[in-house]
């Protein structure tokens, strides 16, 4: 196992014992690329050494008299988001195994550890969190040039859920896109396929798929850069893309409660994470919307499609989803449909904020190619328009009101649905 470059592996012991805190500090003491910052008796002391000295690695007993490792983990989480914890405890059971790893710790090992068993699983655990606290510092995300599109620092990545409530109106189109346009060396993006049972993100991008959501799904509480960077796919722009799983029945292994937490995973990675939405609205669905930092609601210029949009905002409204937080795109835009989009908003009462004219062939050639029209001419419509919706996007992400955010994250939604 290589050692850490230039930094050693920051390691905190919280254990009501004093014998084996003492035992694990000498079997760590004589690695060179691990220094012991300091030893805890109770949860809650163990709590403030941490906020303190921001330990990469935690090794912490299950049982103590104030607080349970289990309870110290959420909470310790919380507040120094790279750490690794390791749980050690004499009760070598499935059950607290489990409980440990939905709280988030990293590795459950039985007590007393052998020293190799120990140090092998605080270095391994000690590099993952050195990446995951390199990422935080180096995630100065959502840059431009100036203007509208300047600097923005950010801790977490902004999803984009793209979502029609009628299908065939060229959401997957816009998505792959979109993700294109928006990814770039200092800003890296990553595009989901959030329609589980006949995604065509894959198709649009001319990939094969191999591994897919539902082999992230599966393991969800194990989330680590390596792991994730196994399953998402690279396309030849550079965009990472996380596709639909190959066969509509797997769609049936992945819950909403783990596609929540693999999307988040993401934001704290990518500075973009856009997500193609089925028109379906599961729970799934719904999930990806409640996590999106904008919505692309699409639309096209036909009746059943403007009705279907109307129905969705309303949606939002019940659900207490923010107006402001809706992007309305009119896609294939053509004067022969005798709608106009000043039209079109008057009767939604929301504004078009963009609009993609309709030019069937040259979508049509880029779709059966697999070719993202953001990777031909983009001097021709309608690549030019999805430009100016990729500038459109970055600048209402640049304009998010964080009154906005404060007060949706304090408002209980009602939920649709449930499994």
């Amino acid at each position: 196992m290589p050692e850490p470059a230039g930094e050693s592996i920051r390691v905190l012991i919280v254990d009501d014992i004093a014998e084996f805190r003492e035992n694990i500090r000498k079997l760590l003491q004589f690695e060179k690329d691990i220094e012991v910052v300091g030893a805890a008796r109770t949860g809650q002391e163990g709590l403030e050494i941490a906020r303190a000295t921001r330990p990469h690695v935690v090794v912490m007993d299950i049982n103590m008299p104030d607080m349970d490792g289990i309870s110290v983990t959420r909470e310790l989480l919380r507040d120094v988001e790279f750490a690794q914890i390791i749980i050690v405890s004499v009760q070598n059971e499935a059950h607290y195994m489990r409980e440990a790893m939905r709280a988030g710790a990293s590795d459950f090992i039985p007590k007393p550890p052998s020293t190799e068993e120990l140090i092998t699983s605080v270095r391994q655990n000690g590099l993952a969190a050195i990446d995951k606290e390199l990422r935080a510092q180096e995630r100065v995300v959502l840059t431009g040039r100036g203007g509208p599109t300047g600097p923005l620092v950010a801790s977490q990545g902004k999803l984009i859920a793209v979502y029609s409530a009628k299908g065939g109106v060229g959401c997957t189109t816009l998505a792959t896109n979109l993700a294109i346009g928006l990814n770039a060396e200092h800003t890296p993006a990553v595009l989901v396929d959030g329609h589980l049972q006949f995604g065509d993100v894959s198709v649009f991008l001319n990939m094969q798929v191999k591994l897919s959501m539902v082999d992230l799904a599966s393991r969800v509480e194990e989330l680590d850069r390596e792991f994730v960077d196994e399953i998402l796919m690279s396309h030849a722009s550079g965009l990472k893309v996380l596709p639909a799983p190959p066969r509509p029945e797997m769609a049936d292994e992945i819950h909403a409660d783990q596609v929540r937490p693999v999307l988040r995973w993401l934001k704290g990675v990518f500075a973009y994470v856009v997500v193609d939405t089925s028109s379906t609205m599961d729970d799934t669905t719904l999930a990806i919307l409640e996590e999106a930092d904008l919505i692309l609601a699409v639309a096209t210029p036909e009746i059943p499609a403007i009705k279907d949009a109307r129905l969705f905002l309303d949606l939002v409204g019940i659900l207490g989803m923010p107006r402001e937080r809706i992007f309305f795109v009119l896609n294939k835009m053509d004067k022969r449909s005798g709608i106009a989009a000043a039209a079109v908003g008057e009767n939604l009462k929301k504004s078009v904020d963009a609009e993609i004219p309709f030019v069937d062939q040259v979508v049509t050639t880029s779709i059966n190619k697999g070719v993202p029209l953001l990777l031909g001419d983009k001097t021709k419509m309608p690549a030019k328009n999805l430009l100016d919706l990729v500038a459109a996007v970055k600048e209402r992400l640049l304009a998010e009101p964080v009154e906005a955010e404060a007060e949706e994250q304090a408002v209980e939604r009602p939920r649709l649905f449930s499994r």
